[in-house]
């Protein structure tokens, strides 16, 4: 994992994204937020899981799926599989340590 602090790498309206191996944060102070970190951690885990390509296939097509239900693009997001279990276990600063291999299909 290498984390890197550029706001110019970063969408517009997103503190941080994870492209295996990399986490780039928006700002440098965002390196001190462990919650933060271990949710991008978390999506280094799914892509990791997906060979990376596969991972982004699913991501933008669950995406489309969800926006075209539900006509709202910030509600399509936080329903994306991945992005729900990243919300949810978060703050668990160890559940990558006992996270089980493809955990993000019990959020679909």
């Amino acid at each position: 994992m290498i984390i890197i602090a550029n706001k110019y790498l970063i969408p517009r309206g997103y503190t941080a994204i994870a492209i295996y191996p990399f986490i780039i944060l928006r700002k440098k102070e965002y390196l001190g937020n462990t919650v933060l970190i271990n949710h991008e951690k978390i999506h280094l885990h799914q892509q990791a899981e997906l060979l990376w390509l596969f991972f982004f296939i699913w991501y933008v097509l669950e995406f489309l799926i969800r926006f075209i239900a539900l006509c709202n693009r910030k509600t399509a997001y936080k329903n994306i599989c991945f992005e729900k279990e990243a919300y949810a276990m978060e703050q668990n600063l160890e559940y990558l340590k006992a996270r089980k291999m493809f955990s993000f299909l019990k959020f679909l």
